[in-house]
Protein backbone atom coordinates (compact mmCIF):
# COMPACT_ATOMS: atom_id res chain seq x y z
CA UNK A 1 0.00 0.00 0.00
CA UNK A 2 2.67 2.30 0.84
CA UNK A 3 4.25 1.69 -2.64
CA UNK A 4 1.37 2.07 -4.16
CA UNK A 5 0.60 5.72 -2.83
CA UNK A 6 4.41 7.06 -3.29
CA UNK A 7 3.72 5.86 -6.79
CA UNK A 8 0.74 7.47 -7.29
CA UNK A 9 1.16 10.80 -5.33
CA UNK A 10 5.06 12.00 -5.28
CA UNK A 11 7.00 10.02 -8.71
CA UNK A 12 5.95 12.39 -11.24
CA UNK A 13 6.74 11.57 -14.77
CA UNK A 14 6.52 13.25 -17.80
CA UNK A 15 2.50 12.42 -18.36
CA UNK A 16 1.40 12.93 -14.61
CA UNK A 17 1.98 16.49 -14.64
CA UNK A 18 -0.64 18.85 -13.80
CA UNK A 19 -1.82 22.04 -15.27
CA UNK A 20 -0.30 23.03 -19.03
CA UNK A 21 2.30 20.43 -18.88
CA UNK A 22 -0.61 17.98 -18.18
CA UNK A 23 -2.28 19.22 -21.34
CA UNK A 24 0.72 19.32 -23.54
CA UNK A 25 1.56 15.93 -22.23
CA UNK A 26 -2.37 14.77 -23.25
CA UNK A 27 -1.70 16.36 -26.83
CA UNK A 28 1.43 14.30 -27.47
CA UNK A 29 -0.03 11.11 -26.85
CA UNK A 30 -3.98 11.56 -28.47
CA UNK A 31 -2.74 13.81 -31.37
CA UNK A 32 0.91 12.29 -32.39
CA UNK A 33 2.22 15.86 -32.49
CA UNK A 34 5.98 16.38 -31.25
CA UNK A 35 7.32 17.31 -27.71
CA UNK A 36 8.51 20.88 -29.25
CA UNK A 37 5.48 22.07 -30.75
CA UNK A 38 2.88 20.89 -27.87
CA UNK A 39 5.04 23.24 -25.67
CA UNK A 40 5.13 26.01 -28.09
CA UNK A 41 0.98 25.44 -28.00
CA UNK A 42 0.70 25.64 -24.46
CA UNK A 43 3.15 28.17 -23.87
CA UNK A 44 5.89 26.40 -21.67
CA UNK A 45 9.06 25.10 -22.00
CA UNK A 46 10.66 22.22 -22.86
CA UNK A 47 12.63 21.90 -19.69
CA UNK A 48 9.32 22.69 -18.00
CA UNK A 49 7.79 19.39 -19.77
CA UNK A 50 10.70 17.36 -18.59
CA UNK A 51 11.28 18.01 -15.37
CA UNK A 52 10.92 15.64 -12.59
CA UNK A 53 10.14 16.88 -9.04
CA UNK A 54 13.74 16.91 -7.16
CA UNK A 55 11.31 16.22 -4.11
CA UNK A 56 10.07 12.73 -4.60
CA UNK A 57 13.02 11.26 -3.17
CA UNK A 58 12.58 13.63 -0.09
CA UNK A 59 9.01 12.37 0.14
CA UNK A 60 9.73 8.99 0.28
CA UNK A 61 12.16 9.43 3.00
CA UNK A 62 9.95 11.03 4.91
CA UNK A 63 7.21 8.35 4.56
CA UNK A 64 9.66 5.67 5.33
CA UNK A 65 10.40 7.04 8.32
CA UNK A 66 6.75 7.62 9.73
CA UNK A 67 5.80 4.60 9.05
CA UNK A 68 8.54 3.07 11.05
CA UNK A 69 7.74 5.60 13.37
CA UNK A 70 3.64 5.18 13.60
CA UNK A 71 4.98 1.07 13.41
CA UNK A 72 7.10 1.04 16.45
CA UNK A 73 5.02 4.00 18.79
CA UNK A 74 1.36 2.33 18.01
CA UNK A 75 0.11 5.60 19.81
CA UNK A 76 2.04 8.54 18.18
CA UNK A 77 -0.21 11.11 16.61
CA UNK A 78 1.37 13.28 13.78
CA UNK A 79 2.31 16.06 16.41
CA UNK A 80 4.66 13.62 17.81
CA UNK A 81 6.26 11.92 15.00
CA UNK A 82 7.04 15.30 13.62
CA UNK A 83 8.96 16.65 16.53
CA UNK A 84 10.64 13.02 16.29
CA UNK A 85 11.45 14.07 13.02
CA UNK A 86 12.50 17.58 13.37
CA UNK A 87 14.01 17.58 17.08
CA UNK A 88 15.13 14.03 17.36
CA UNK A 89 16.82 13.47 13.74
CA UNK A 90 17.09 17.10 12.92
CA UNK A 91 15.58 16.89 9.72
CA UNK A 92 14.34 20.37 8.83
CA UNK A 93 11.07 19.10 6.34
CA UNK A 94 8.05 21.71 6.50
CA UNK A 95 5.24 20.63 8.39
CA UNK A 96 2.65 21.04 6.30
CA UNK A 97 4.31 18.89 4.07
CA UNK A 98 5.21 16.15 6.96
CA UNK A 99 1.35 16.60 7.62
CA UNK A 100 0.31 15.92 3.87
CA UNK A 101 2.38 12.55 3.30
CA UNK A 102 1.02 11.38 6.71
CA UNK A 103 -2.63 11.60 5.72
CA UNK A 104 -2.09 10.15 2.46
CA UNK A 105 -0.71 7.44 3.99
CA UNK A 106 -3.67 7.30 6.22
CA UNK A 107 -2.12 7.00 9.49
CA UNK A 108 -4.48 9.57 11.70
CA UNK A 109 -5.23 8.48 14.87
CA UNK A 110 -9.06 8.26 15.66
CA UNK A 111 -9.37 11.06 18.47
CA UNK A 112 -12.04 10.08 20.68
CA UNK A 113 -14.23 12.70 22.18
CA UNK A 114 -14.52 13.23 26.04
CA UNK A 115 -17.41 14.67 28.03
CA UNK A 116 -15.98 18.09 29.46
CA UNK A 117 -16.36 18.37 33.19
CA UNK A 118 -16.80 21.66 34.78
CA UNK A 119 -14.48 21.69 37.65
CA UNK A 120 -13.01 24.36 39.69
CA UNK A 121 -9.89 25.99 38.10
CA UNK A 122 -7.17 24.46 39.96
CA UNK A 123 -4.02 26.22 41.18
CA UNK A 124 -1.51 26.52 38.38
CA UNK A 125 2.11 24.83 39.13
CA UNK A 126 4.87 25.94 39.91
CA UNK A 127 7.50 26.03 36.62
CA UNK A 128 10.77 24.67 37.86
CA UNK A 129 13.46 27.18 36.05
CA UNK A 130 16.56 24.67 36.60
CA UNK A 131 17.16 20.69 37.11
CA UNK A 132 16.69 19.36 40.62
CA UNK A 133 14.64 22.34 42.46
CA UNK A 134 11.70 20.03 41.96
CA UNK A 135 11.14 15.93 41.76
CA UNK A 136 7.73 14.24 42.05
CA UNK A 137 7.04 11.10 42.93
CA UNK A 138 4.17 8.53 42.57
CA UNK A 139 2.89 4.80 42.38
CA UNK A 140 1.48 2.86 39.67
CA UNK A 141 0.20 -1.00 39.61
CA UNK A 142 -0.16 -3.92 36.53
CA UNK A 143 -0.46 -7.32 37.09
CA UNK A 144 1.64 -10.12 35.41
CA UNK A 145 -0.39 -12.65 33.08
CA UNK A 146 -0.58 -15.00 36.26
CA UNK A 147 -2.61 -12.62 38.14
CA UNK A 148 -0.28 -11.67 40.96
CA UNK A 149 0.10 -7.51 41.59
CA UNK A 150 3.05 -5.21 41.35
CA UNK A 151 4.16 -1.51 41.89
CA UNK A 152 5.73 0.86 40.00
CA UNK A 153 7.67 3.77 41.82
CA UNK A 154 8.29 6.66 39.68
CA UNK A 155 10.46 9.56 40.10
CA UNK A 156 10.79 12.31 37.70
CA UNK A 157 12.13 15.59 37.94
CA UNK A 158 9.68 18.84 36.85
CA UNK A 159 12.18 20.80 34.95
CA UNK A 160 12.95 19.21 32.13
CA UNK A 161 10.50 16.06 32.71
CA UNK A 162 13.17 13.57 33.06
CA UNK A 163 12.67 10.08 34.28
CA UNK A 164 15.01 9.71 37.00
CA UNK A 165 13.90 5.92 38.10
CA UNK A 166 11.35 3.37 38.29
CA UNK A 167 11.58 0.63 40.81
CA UNK A 168 9.12 -2.29 40.60
CA UNK A 169 8.50 -5.10 43.03
CA UNK A 170 5.68 -6.87 44.74
CA UNK A 171 5.93 -4.84 47.79
CA UNK A 172 7.42 -0.82 48.13
CA UNK A 173 7.33 0.09 51.42
CA UNK A 174 8.78 3.40 52.53
CA UNK A 175 12.47 2.05 53.11
CA UNK A 176 12.71 0.92 49.32
CA UNK A 177 11.77 4.57 48.85
CA UNK A 178 14.49 5.92 50.44
CA UNK A 179 17.05 3.61 49.46
CA UNK A 180 15.73 4.50 45.59
CA UNK A 181 15.91 8.53 46.37
CA UNK A 182 19.05 7.79 48.00
CA UNK A 183 20.72 5.88 44.91
CA UNK A 184 19.15 8.90 42.49
CA UNK A 185 20.99 11.89 44.72
CA UNK A 186 24.42 10.01 44.62
CA UNK A 187 24.44 10.43 40.51
CA UNK A 188 21.91 13.34 40.03
CA UNK A 189 22.20 15.45 43.16
CA UNK A 190 19.84 16.39 46.15
CA UNK A 191 16.64 18.22 45.05
CA UNK A 192 15.55 21.17 46.93
CA UNK A 193 12.05 19.52 46.96
CA UNK A 194 9.97 16.12 46.44
CA UNK A 195 6.24 17.11 45.72
CA UNK A 196 3.92 13.57 46.51
CA UNK A 197 0.39 12.51 47.59
CA UNK A 198 -0.41 11.36 50.92
CA UNK A 199 0.13 7.61 50.36
CA UNK A 200 1.11 5.61 53.52
CA UNK A 201 4.63 5.03 52.33
CA UNK A 202 4.86 9.19 52.22
CA UNK A 203 3.45 9.82 55.28
CA UNK A 204 6.01 7.76 57.19
CA UNK A 205 7.64 8.74 59.96
CA UNK A 206 10.84 7.14 58.04
CA UNK A 207 10.67 9.33 55.11
CA UNK A 208 9.93 12.51 57.49
CA UNK A 209 13.47 11.85 58.90
CA UNK A 210 15.25 11.00 56.10
CA UNK A 211 13.87 14.31 54.29
CA UNK A 212 15.08 16.57 57.37
CA UNK A 213 18.55 14.99 57.92
CA UNK A 214 18.88 15.00 53.86
CA UNK A 215 17.73 19.18 53.88
CA UNK A 216 14.85 18.30 51.61
CA UNK A 217 11.43 19.49 51.76
CA UNK A 218 8.40 17.43 50.77
CA UNK A 219 5.54 19.01 49.65
CA UNK A 220 2.05 17.37 50.00
CA UNK A 221 -0.90 17.68 47.78
CA UNK A 222 -4.47 17.91 49.14
CA UNK A 223 -5.85 14.76 49.54
CA UNK A 224 -8.48 13.99 46.70
CA UNK A 225 -6.41 16.62 44.33
CA UNK A 226 -4.10 14.54 41.96
CA UNK A 227 -3.82 17.84 39.67
CA UNK A 228 -1.85 19.05 41.95
CA UNK A 229 0.67 16.48 41.06
CA UNK A 230 0.30 17.02 37.61
CA UNK A 231 3.89 16.42 36.25
CA UNK A 232 4.19 12.71 37.51
CA UNK A 233 0.31 12.02 36.87
CA UNK A 234 1.13 13.06 33.22
CA UNK A 235 4.07 10.96 33.02
CA UNK A 236 1.88 7.79 34.45
CA UNK A 237 -0.41 8.47 31.81
CA UNK A 238 2.57 8.38 29.23
CA UNK A 239 3.96 5.16 30.65
CA UNK A 240 0.29 3.18 31.05
CA UNK A 241 -0.54 4.51 27.08
CA UNK A 242 2.77 3.63 25.43
CA UNK A 243 4.08 0.59 27.28
CA UNK A 244 2.38 -1.02 29.79
CA UNK A 245 -1.03 -1.60 28.52
CA UNK A 246 1.15 -2.58 25.02
CA UNK A 247 2.78 -5.64 26.58
CA UNK A 248 1.60 -8.98 28.81
CA UNK A 249 4.26 -9.20 31.33
CA UNK A 250 5.04 -13.00 32.85
CA UNK A 251 8.34 -12.19 35.51
CA UNK A 252 9.55 -8.95 37.31
CA UNK A 253 12.70 -9.34 35.46
CA UNK A 254 10.90 -8.90 32.01
CA UNK A 255 9.16 -5.73 33.36
CA UNK A 256 12.44 -4.79 35.15
CA UNK A 257 14.90 -5.05 31.70
CA UNK A 258 11.42 -3.68 29.77
CA UNK A 259 11.38 -0.51 32.06
CA UNK A 260 14.68 -0.05 31.23
CA UNK A 261 14.75 0.05 27.81
CA UNK A 262 11.11 2.18 27.97
CA UNK A 263 12.90 5.12 30.36
CA UNK A 264 15.89 5.30 27.82
CA UNK A 265 13.20 5.83 25.05
CA UNK A 266 11.44 8.57 26.76
CA UNK A 267 14.28 10.08 27.79
CA UNK A 268 16.28 9.96 24.81
CA UNK A 269 13.69 9.44 21.86
CA UNK A 270 10.40 10.77 22.83
CA UNK A 271 9.74 14.23 22.16
CA UNK A 272 7.69 16.18 25.44
CA UNK A 273 5.02 19.01 24.64
CA UNK A 274 6.15 20.02 27.97
CA UNK A 275 9.59 20.99 26.59
CA UNK A 276 8.47 22.44 23.71
CA UNK A 277 9.06 19.42 21.60
CA UNK A 278 12.27 18.51 22.59
CA UNK A 279 13.14 15.41 23.94
CA UNK A 280 14.10 15.37 28.13
CA UNK A 281 17.95 14.70 27.17
CA UNK A 282 18.08 17.61 25.32
CA UNK A 283 16.32 20.29 27.67
CA UNK A 284 19.28 19.36 30.30
CA UNK A 285 21.54 19.80 27.75
CA UNK A 286 20.42 23.11 26.80
CA UNK A 287 20.38 24.22 30.78
CA UNK A 288 23.41 23.31 31.36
Amino acid sequence: MLMNVLNQTYYRMPCQKSGSAAWACHYIKERRISIRRACLIFNISVTCYYHKSAASDENKQIADLLVELTTQNKNWGFGLCFLSLRNVLGLPYNHKRVYRIYCELELNLRIKPKRRIKRVKPVPLAVPVEPNQSWSMDFMHDALTDGRAFRLFNVIDDYNREALTVEIDFSLPAQRVIRSLNQLIEYRGKPVQVRCDNGAEYISNALKDWAVNQGITIRYIEPGNPQQNAYVERYNRTMRYDWLNQELFTDLDQVRQQAEDWLYHYNNERPNMGNGGFTPIQKLHQAA
